[in-house]
């Protein structure tokens, strides 16, 4: 049996310096309190990404250059919540638009564990997009739910300003901003991932490297935010 070996953050292949242009955007993923630690669904080291951000955001606001937030805005029963199935979050589950894991209850509509990080620099944003609160269906990425059928809107509105590249970040890694790298690059955008501003889940086992090597067999482009050049 031939195996695979696993891709590690330390083996991406980095692309060097990147130049931004009015041809660009920055999409920044569910910096929220939930996934910060203290919050429901803490991402290890997540508060640790938001002053890169800020900064990365800091060369595309002063180019006038969108500039767009995910907020993941789930109904408190949500059905990706482990506790609307009465299993244990983290627990395999499959179900169509829902999986392959459950969460815990997080970024219920409202609620202080919704709203985004206090440090995060959201009054640079161009726009804010919301997405989760369909009851029965996901939202990982901020381009196309997880029933991999309805759209959130994004892609029409970066077609619409004459956007050819998106810059992504955020939390976390292996889900939201791979699925939106992964779904940008389906729908004719090229992708640039900026490694050091984002931080994984790690779940289920080879989530992380998975996700890697799929977006590298993609040939999505990836930087260091010091790499990225106004």
């Amino acid at each position: 049996m031939k195996w695979r070996i696993r891709m590690q953050i330390e083996e991406v292949p980095l692309a060097g310096f990147v130049k931004i242009t009015n041809k660009d955007a920055l999409l920044v993923l569910d910096m929220q309190n939930d996934f910060l630690p203290g919050g429901a669904l803490p991402v290890i080291d997540g508060d640790k990404i938001i002053d890169g951000i800020n900064n990365l955001a800091d060369k595309f606001h002063q180019n006038e250059y969108p500039i767009i937030f995910t907020q993941d805005w789930h109904p408190k029963d949500h059905q990706s919540f482990a506790s609307a199935h009465g299993k244990n979050p983290y627990d395999l589950f499959e179900a169509p638009g829902i999986g392959p894991i459950l969460w815990p209850d997080h970024c219920v509509q409202g609620t202080h564990g919704a709203n985004f990080a206090p440090r995060i620099q959201t009054v640079k944003a161009t726009l804010i997009l919301r997405k989760g609160f369909h009851k029965t269906i996901d939202s990982y990425s901020a381009f196309l739910e997880n029933d991999k059928n309805t759209e959130t809107g994004l892609r029409t509105y970066l077609e619409a300003i004459g956007i050819e590249r998106v810059f992504v970040c955020g939390l976390a890694m292996d889900y939201c901003v791979y699925y939106s790298a992964i779904d940008a690059k389906n729908y004719g955008f090229d992708v640039v991932y900026v490694l050091d501003l984002t931080k994984p889940v790690n779940s289920p086992e080879n989530s992380v490297s998975n996700a890697l090597q799929r977006m590298v067999d993609q040939k999505i482009i990836f930087v260091t935010s010091d790499q990225v050049l106004e």
